[in-house]
């Protein structure tokens, strides 16, 4: 198994890194520190081998990338890649699918709370476009000391894609060894209506007692404790914000119904769990390739 990082000598890179390292160690993954740089017009797409290859900013580069795996413990498997690509996203996209990756490990971007995500410019496309998952680190990820994945919490909606998201945090736990929370948000603004809200929070507990049942189907290991939790509140961030969450936590959310198949593309309820959410998210793409390998 192989996670790539794309990564930056930044503040957002090195939260990328630690995260990746984190999952990695938890799932006994290769990790692939990846940098991407705008192409010189009379250079390949790969870097040269040639010892006379001079370029400026490949040397501070590659530079860059031992500093980065001077970082990374020894007990995590590592390897560097420099790549040429006009575009950051896109190139990352392309060393995932050159090296097999099952996901993609990216920073916040900009400045913000620490805790919190920020979607800037290249996690926008990769959110938009990824074929395969994509972790996304929250703000000072770098300055927590979490060695491994805690527990993995699924968020579970009634919309196509679930079954993939279900599947996708049941390959982890089972990876991992880790417990598993299911969670239904239940966000009283999407039901105007005074007299919809029984209703609503009825339908959701229903719900989640039939993906408990699917997920028991497909965990096949006794050493994973699954758990389920409804989170209430006005809206989606006070719902999100009623949960408990602890370092070393993750969430698993799937793609929106407007994907493509076989591409992320993320929803409105992850944009607006993102907003509070202090612990990384991972999307999920519709399509369930990302775990046949």
């Amino acid at each position: 198994m192989r996670l790539v990082v794309g990564y930056l000598a930044t503040p957002s890179g090195a939260d990328g890194l630690a995260l990746g390292v984190r999952l990695a160690r938890s799932l006994s993954a290769t990790l692939d520190i990846c940098m991407i740089v705008p192409p010189d017009r009379t250079v390949p797409t790969r870097v040269p081998t040639d010892p006379g290859y001079d370029s400026v900013l490949v040397r501070q580069a590659n530079r860059w990338l031992a500093e980065a795996r001077a970082a990374v413990p020894e007990d995590v498997d590592t390897e560097v890649h420099l790549c040429f690509d006009d575009s950051f996203a896109q190139g990352l996209l392309n060393e995932a699918a050159r090296l097999g990756a099952q996901a993609i490990v990216i920073g916040a971007a900009g400045d913000g709370l620490i805790g919190r995500h920020g979607i800037g410019t290249i996690a926008s496309s990769l959110l938009h476009s990824s074929h395969v998952p994509i972790a996304l680190a929250p703000r000072g990820t770098r300055t927590h000391d979490v060695q491994r994945v805690r527990e993995v919490t699924c968020a579970i909606g009634e919309r196509e894609g679930a079954e993939v998201v279900l599947r996708t945090a049941a390959r982890a736990c089972e990876r991992t060894d880790t417990p598993l929370r299911l969670v239904s948000l239940v966000a009283l603004d999407r039901h105007p209506k005074a007299d919809t809200d029984a209703a609503a929070h009825a339908a959701a507990v229903a719900h989640t007692r039939q993906v408990l049942d699917r997920s028991r189907e497909l965990i096949d290991n006794d050493a994973v404790r699954v758990t389920t939790e409804l989170a209430e509140g006005d809206s989606v961030e006070t719902a999100v914000g009623a949960l408990t969450w602890h370092e070393g936590d993750i969430v698993l959310v799937g793609s929106s119904r407007l994907a493509q198949t076989h591409r992320l593309f993320l929803g409105s309820t992850a944009s607006k769990m993102l907003r509070v959410l202090p612990v990384p998210m991972v999307v999920v793409p519709k399509s369930a390739d990302h775990l046949d390998h």
